[in-house]
């Protein structure tokens, strides 16, 4: 939602850099809507049970969380864009790829309960 309403905000947060062309606001808010839309599916499905779909959108968090991860920690510790939330965000997203294997899991076949934790 903040990347919705300023990536501007977002970025100085995150990057401690402000994102001044017109296209950078408009990326940054397409990023914000995309996030927004995946949220919304995640959530219109937290009481669907174990089914494929589910898995899919576990599947799409876990691969988002872990890219997001890694492109904020590589423009972190090597682009040198750091801002007073780039390391907890970095860890945020450790932590919900984390969740998500154990959802994974959880759901799989031969994993432990089969149903992914709500």
């Amino acid at each position: 939602m903040a990347l919705l309403l300023s990536p501007a905000l977002v970025a100085t947060l995150l990057l401690g850099v402000s994102l001044d062309p017109p296209a950078a606001l408009v990326v940054g808010r397409v990023a914000g809507a995309a996030l927004l839309s995946l949220g919304g599916a995640c959530w219109l499905a937290r009481n669907a049970g174990p089914n494929a779909a589910l898995r899919g959108l576990v599947a799409a968090l876990l691969l988002y969380n872990i890219a997001a991860g890694a492109v904020l920690a590589n423009a972190g510790a090597n682009m040198r864009l750091v801002g007073v939330f780039m390391w907890p965000a970095v860890a945020v997203h450790a932590v919900l790829a984390v969740w998500c294997i154990a959802c994974w899991w959880s759901d799989h076949p031969g994993g432990r309960s089969g149903q992914v934790p709500q």
